[in-house]
């Protein structure tokens, strides 16, 4: 509850300073996080781990559609699009860096004593759960995919 909170001050200071592309971000957030709350099976309460999640997908969203935008040759709309994403991204916790995310992958294996390409599910199954808003699941499943080949 502590992040929502933090949205909603920031959406206020946004609107003040006359930030558009930010405000909009942050509208985005905010609406994602509405939904979240009212779907059917909701209780009405989101945890910062819900919004830290609503959060990525939003921004993953972002970023497919500049990419798209960019090869239809419509850069306005794709700096658009990236900018939203940069104003998301601040309510992320940290990314972490692919040689670290290797690092902790070499663990992982270790630990399930994973060997072969087979092993596959074992090791994405706790790496999801331990790298969860620190990396991308497409990084984590091509580094898995890489090391479990040696």
């Amino acid at each position: 509850m502590e992040l929502e909170k933090q949205i909603q001050a920031d959406m206020v200071s946004a609107m003040k300073a006359k930030e558009t592309v930010r405000l909009a971000a942050l509208r985005g957030i905010k609406a994602a996080i509405l939904l979240a709350k009212t779907s059917e099976g909701g209780n009405g309460e989101v945890s910062d781990a819900d919004i830290v999640k609503i959060i990525q997908k939003l921004v993953k969203q972002r970023k497919e559609s500049a990419e798209i935008y960019s090869q239809q040759n419509r850069p306005e709309l794709a700096e658009n699009e990236l900018a939203e994403a940069a104003a998301m991204e601040v309510y992320l916790p940290k990314q972490l860096s692919e040689a670290e995310v290797e690092a902790e992958l070499e663990k992982i294996i270790a630990e399930t004593g994973a060997s072969q390409p087979s092993d596959m599910g074992k090791v994405m199954g706790v790496a999801t759960k331990r790298l969860a808003g620190q990396a991308d699941g497409k990084l984590i499943s091509t580094l898995v995919r890489k090391l479990l080949a040696r």
